[in-house]
């Protein structure tokens, strides 16, 4: 409800949150047969670094996320711009998802997506109630960087976006960031 005890408006709702650009993960494990199974998911997001946790957010319905909670492990691989097709794959109803798709088995035991920017392979720590979702926590057991090369895939106001093509390094690393990403003050507002 708002300030004025009137309902939210889901449209405008998703609206106003598509304002924020994401980037795009596939989440994935392995069922309970051994097949690979998985989901496209913009709701990812590091959580702490001492110790190493991120989040994602499924919906309660996910096959993907009953399959994960079963197994306790997961695999984010962090999309490139050029694996659009992929990412509409994973985002539907597909039941193989993984047809067609270049991926191989992790020493963890995980499907990992060949051409992903970067793979972050983990235990789920902890699973919160978010609404229509669950919020899951999970520790990392293990990350790489899968490429040097590529940009990320984007989301932003309900369709796939690129950063700007002269746009293709990362900025230098400055210490300014670095002791706004590590500070754990009181008065911290991450």
């Amino acid at each position: 409800m708002t300030a004025d005890g009137s309902e939210i408006d889901p449209r405008q709702f998703r609206n106003v949150l598509g304002q924020f650009c994401t980037g795009i993960t596939v989440i994935t494990t392995f069922d309970d047969e051994g097949a690979p199974i998985g989901f496209a998911c913009q709701s990812f997001a590091a959580l702490s670094l001492e110790p190493p946790l991120v989040l994602f957010c499924p919906t309660k319905a996910s096959r993907s996320w009953a399959a994960i909670e079963k197994t306790g492990r997961f695999c984010v691989n962090v999309l490139a711009e050029q694996q659009r097709e992929l990412c509409a794959r994973f985002g539907s109803r597909e039941p193989d998802k993984f047809a067609g798709a270049a991926w191989h088995t992790s020493d963890l035991e995980l499907p990992v997506l060949d051409e992903a920017l970067a793979t972050i392979q983990c235990k789920v720590e902890t699973v919160v109630d978010g609404g229509d979702h669950y919020i899951v926590i999970g520790r990392v057991q293990t990350l790489s960087e899968t490429t040097t090369t590529g940009r990320p895939l984007l989301f932003y106001r309900g369709q796939y976006t690129a950063i700007e093509p002269e746009k293709t390094t990362p900025a230098p690393w400055r210490a300014d960031l670095e002791h706004f990403l590590t500070t754990t003050t009181l008065d911290t507002w991450l």
